[in-house]
């Protein structure tokens, strides 16, 4: 009796948590992988993933610099709790040192700005470069639509065959 008991009881304390995640909406557990991809140690400035959540089950999407990245990314996905399923949809960029030193004059010339030094000086900046064959593009949040057109007219450079500006404001 004593061992039913004690079943019983580890039964019951095992499927609280259990409940807590199943009672979690999905802005909630977006805003929670949202904060974990941001998290990932090897995330920065040139990957861009966006994640969406519908009935519990997430879509990550965009674009990283290495294949580990993607994997890495949903695996740390998965094991958030109440999560129910992972679509990894997060494509790998193509391995090429122009698009990597494009990256790089990108990153200097738009952080080296003084309007944007603030975000030049956060664990993780704002503003994203995603380089694809000489073609950036331009995600992630900044202050005004003034930091938005900025950035956009820097990232105008020798070497970039064409800049999309997909920069969002903050609320």
């Amino acid at each position: 009796m004593r061992t039913i008991l004690v079943l019983f009881f580890a039964l019951a304390l095992s499927a609280a948590p259990l409940r807590a995640s199943a009672q979690i909406g999905d802005a909630d557990l977006a805003a929670l992988v949202s904060d974990s991809v941001r998290g990932y140690v090897h995330f920065s400035i040139f990957d861009d993933v966006n994640v969406s959540v519908t009935g519990r089950s997430v879509t990550l999407t965009g674009r990283v610099t290495m294949p580990f990245k993607r994997d890495d990314i949903g695996a740390r996905i998965a094991k958030i709790d109440g999560v129910r399923a992972v679509v990894n949809e997060i494509g790998v960029l193509p391995v090429s040192q122009t698009d990597q030193k494009l990256r790089v004059t990108l990153a200097r010339v738009i952080y080296s700005h003084p309007s944007f030094w603030q975000y030049a000086s956060m664990a993780n900046p704002p503003i994203h470069i995603v380089v694809e064959h000489g073609r950036v593009t331009l995600t992630g949040r900044v202050n005004s639509d003034v930091e938005r057109m900025l950035a956009y007219s820097l990232a105008q450079v020798d070497g970039a065959l064409s800049v999309t500006n997909q920069l969002k404001l903050d609320k």
